[in-house]
């Protein structure tokens, strides 16, 4: 019972959250999954590329739902990928009720990793909780209101105090010198839609990853998690440090209440409480600091990702781009309801999954260029936004976030170069400020309250992508969109196996494909 209230809680084999996904860069895994609920079910991989692959993706227009009773495989390579990702639920605002977990993938033996091998690594999975079942949740929205703030933080599904993390010194002896062990956390924001900044007391945490992306390695005292977001630390164990425990904190940014999850971390298995009251938390508003920070984050052009070769050998900055987009989230009152938008249009869901009505090419279940490259002054409306894109497309997106809020986004089948962000509207003169030498290549960003982030994407990976708020409230009432790509073939039934992979053979139809 998290936060000590009994409410509906999603397990995946029995355990919330769910299991590891452990695997090495190249892997095929297949993943069975049965619907125990009484609804349907789709579980998406957040940040796994899918390469070649949007049929197992997992969201509403890529794969029919699986519904009650029944089961499906999918089944994925995780081509070129190293990193750390989670999983969670895409339907019906079930991530409010957990069915997350944390996704590793490890380097081959070939590409070494940059920094020593590591004693120990633990999945540490924070994110905001509310202790309304997820149905009351959904139906909320469903009648206009907007979410409440959260009732609490969890760290690892567990309440304050609850998680622990055992430290040990582990000392070697190397030529005289002793060595202290030190430990690899893989932090996922998994929560709905809180930033949260997350520390351990006394301790300085190494930046060296985020989704996929070795990063110049600098040390932090706190690093601001957005919702979506994973990141690897490395944190060493701390001298003289027997009989003694720490806290592990995140705690809730940007929103009017303070928020904490606490965890601890035991050194030797020590049983008691942290002797020093819990660190210094940052201002709840202090977004200054959090742009210095996202601005240091940057990539490490000396090593290889999943390949040996160092990542700075593909040099973004100088392709010539090929598309120009320019995405503004913003809110609307549209029949009734409070809606989403992007670029004025709230998605709203077909009768036919949109990967499926573009494969057997069914007509009227959506029509590509509904949502403009550009903000316009048309009144807010719904609509099914698909942007049709061609293959190897080299595109440069911004997101324009004109709200006392922060927003987050996060795409699916692509990692993104963030080559900048900046206070106010974006304009041509904002290019002058970018970073074509080593930004960091992720696939979720914020965007910062009354703000603008700038990325470059490279359509490498043909499919239907989907493109969306992070933020699970935001998601759910329409902000987010697909993006098709599709090479010089246009009958996806004639596409070649080495652009994109054919239909699964255990592909679940529904609405007009049956």
């Amino acid at each position: 019972m998290p936060l000590g209230v009994d409410k509906k809680v999603i397990v995946i084999n029995d355990q919330f959250p769910g299991p590891l996904l452990n695997a090495t860069t190249n892997d095929v895994v297949n993943i069975n999954i049965h619907n125990n609920l009484t609804e349907s079910f789709l579980m998406t991989w957040n940040g796994v590329q899918m390469r070649r692959n949007s049929w197992q993706d997992g969201v509403q227009e890529t794969n029919c739902p699986i519904l009650p009773g029944m089961n499906w495989t999918y089944s994925f390579q995780l081509k070129d990928q190293i990193g750390s990702y989670f999983y969670f639920p895409s339907l019906l605002f079930q991530k409010a009720a957990g069915g997350y977990g944390p996704i590793r993938v490890n380097n081959r033996a070939v590409v070494p990793i940059p920094f020593a091998q590591p004693d120990f690594e633990y999945d540490v999975l924070i994110g905001d909780w509310y202790n309304a079942d997820y149905q009351l949740l959904r139906l909320a929205l469903d009648e206009g209101s907007m979410l409440p703030l959260p009732d609490g933080i969890l760290i690892n599904g567990l309440g304050p105090n609850q998680a622990t993390f055992d430290f040990q010194l582990v000392r070697k002896l190397c030529f005289l010198i002793i060595l202290r062990a030190t430990y690899r956390l893989r932090i996922s924001n998994v929560g709905l839609k809180t930033t949260l900044n997350f520390r351990i007391q006394d301790h300085q945490m190494m930046l060296v990853e985020t989704e996929g992306s070795y990063t110049v390695k600098h040390c932090y005292e706190s690093l601001d998690v957005h919702v979506g977001q994973s990141y690897s630390v490395l944190v060493t164990a701390k001298n003289q440090t027997e009989g003694s425990s720490f806290y592990m904190v995140a705690a809730s940014r940007f929103i009017p209440v303070e928020l904490i999850g606490v965890g601890v971390v035991r050194y030797s298995g020590y049983q008691g409480k942290p002797h020093a009251p819990l660190p210094p938390f940052l201002p709840s508003y202090d977004y200054k600091y959090s742009v210095d920070q996202a601005l240091s984050i940057r990539s490490d052009l000396s090593v290889g990702a999943s390949r040996p070769n160092p990542q700075g050998t593909y040099h973004y900055g100088s392709i010539n781009v090929t598309r120009m987009l320019v995405l503004k989230n913003d809110v609307a009152f549209i029949n009734g309801q409070n809606r989403y938008t992007v670029n004025g249009v709230s998605f709203v869901h077909p009768d036919t999954p949109l990967k499926l009505a573009d494969y057997y090419n069914l007509s009227d279940v959506f029509v590509p260029g509904i949502i403009p490259d550009a903000p316009s002054n048309s009144l807010p409306h719904l609509g099914v936004s698909v942007i049709d894109t061609k293959y190897h497309d080299y595109v440069h997106v911004v997101f324009q976030n004109p709200l006392f809020w922060p927003q987050t986004w996060h795409s699916d089948g692509f990692n993104f170069f963030v080559v900048g962000m900046g206070l106010g509207i974006w304009d041509e003169g904002k290019r002058a400020t970018y970073n074509m030498v080593d930004a960091i290549y992720r696939s979720t960003v914020q965007v910062y309250p009354l703000s603008w982030t700038a990325i470059l994407i490279k359509l490498d990976n043909m499919g239907m992508w989907n493109l969306r708020s992070q933020d699970a409230e935001k998601w759910y009432m329409g902000q987010e969109l697909y993006i098709r790509v599709k090479g010089v073939e246009q009958d996806p039934t004639k596409i070649s196996p080495r652009d994109e992979s054919p239909i699964p053979q255990n592909v679940i139809k529904c609405g007009r494909a049956l």
